[in-house]
């Protein structure tokens, strides 16, 4: 139980430690790729073996989880020159699951999180992109509500297909920085209708709530439900990978999908 937590690059270590067993699919393969010294974004992989602590533990994050991935936060922030919550160069990072097999769409991620009314204002003086940005936040404000606070994903995008209507344009992408501001508000609305709550601003609370709720997807019912037809034992649990941001909404010149090798498996 001494070591939970692990660097998808470790320069320290001799040999990229990548066991499916430990760090899941997900996160075996990232420190795979790190290994090769493909351009990986840094980050780390809380161990499958959390998820069962977790569940024996009331549903909570061991201190020794909370210590750990704050130092590797740390080093994120070192290897990306940016800062977590911070008001001039925030950084911005991923939250996903990855258990030992591929269980597509089962469980839960969280995209863009470290972003609040504040790190908005500093992402959009630093990139100079205010569509980019604003259309971020919405993301995480839309994925985390639905992740985390437990709201309905269809709330969301019926607002943002009645604007488009209102509007008279089709695709998300003709959306201005303008329209997404009024949305957003609109989105904070539904969380505090359906929460008694305002949205989130805190960083680390996001990061933690987040953490925890992609373990409690390890047991939604559409997982158990998948476990239960294809054979997956319960007990294995998950992983969560916790990732710097890449985007694929900055412009025409961006983009984000998947890639294979000649041989996927």
């Amino acid at each position: 139980m001494n070591k939970l937590v692990y660097r998808f690059n470790n320069k320290d270590s001799k040999k990229s430690f990548n066991s499916k067993d430990i760090l899941g699919g997900k996160g075996a393969n990232l420190a795979q790729m790190a290994g090769l010294n493909l351009p990986v974004p840094p980050g780390f992989t809380i161990s499958t073996k959390i998820c069962e602590f977790f569940y024996k533990n009331n549903k909570k994050i061991p201190k020794k989880v909370i210590q750990q991935t704050k130092k590797e936060i740390n080093i994120i922030e070192k290897i990306t020159k940016k800062k977590f919550g911070d008001l001039s160069n925030p950084l911005l990072v991923s939250v996903r699951s990855g258990s030992r097999v591929s269980m597509p769409g089962m469980m839960d991620t969280v995209l863009n999180l470290g972003l609040n009314d504040k790190t908005v204002i500093a992402l959009k003086n630093k990139t100079s992109n205010g569509r980019f940005v604003k259309d971020s936040y919405r993301r995480f404000i839309q994925m985390y509500s639905n992740v985390v606070l437990g709201i309905q994903l269809h709330l969301f995008e019926e607002l943002i297909e009645n604007y488009k209507l209102t509007k008279g344009v089709i695709q998300d992408t003709e959306l201005e920085e303008n329209d997404w501001d009024g949305l957003i508000q609109n989105f904070k609305d539904i969380v505090k209708e359906r929460t008694k709550k305002n949205f989130p601003q805190d960083v680390n609370e996001q990061l933690w709530r987040a953490i925890g709720a992609v373990f409690l997807s390890w047991n939604s019912k559409r997982a158990k439900a998948y476990r239960r037809i294809n054979s997956i034992p319960d007990h294995w649990g998950t992983a969560v990978n916790v990732q710097a941001m890449v985007f694929g909404n900055m412009g025409k010149d961006c983009a984000t999908g998947v890639a294979f090798t000649r041989n996927p498996s």
